[in-house]
């Protein structure tokens, strides 16, 4: 699979923490239209994998269930290559939780 910019920053995001769909879009500043395809595509080809969360938990907090996303070992291949093409890469998203100024 072809790593583009937008598919490195969803890679990056993915490893630093932001496991679903709205946690990456926020972090990345990705519009839907662009993270959710890229999520699929990297799922496809073995970068990513995800797990559904329990229902109930979603259904405590009154919202639709989140699929959740990790990085593979493919994943975290294909993000050092992509770091080494695109220097300014690791710039682009924190860590999930850090504190922001």
């Amino acid at each position: 699979m072809r790593v583009t910019y937008p598919t490195a920053i969803v890679l990056l995001a993915v490893s630093r923490g932001f496991r679903y769909g709205f946690d990456i879009m926020d972090a990345s500043g990705l519009a839907s239209g662009t993270v959710y395809p890229i999520l699929r595509r990297l799922e496809d080809s073995g970068m990513l994998r995800s797990k559904w969360e329990a229902v109930t938990s979603a259904r405590d907090e009154q919202r639709p269930p989140r699929r959740y996303y990790q990085i593979t070992g493919a994943g975290s291949s294909a993000l050092r290559d992509a770091s080494e093409r695109f220097p300014g890469l690791g710039g682009t998203i924190g860590h999930a939780g850090a504190a922001t100024a």
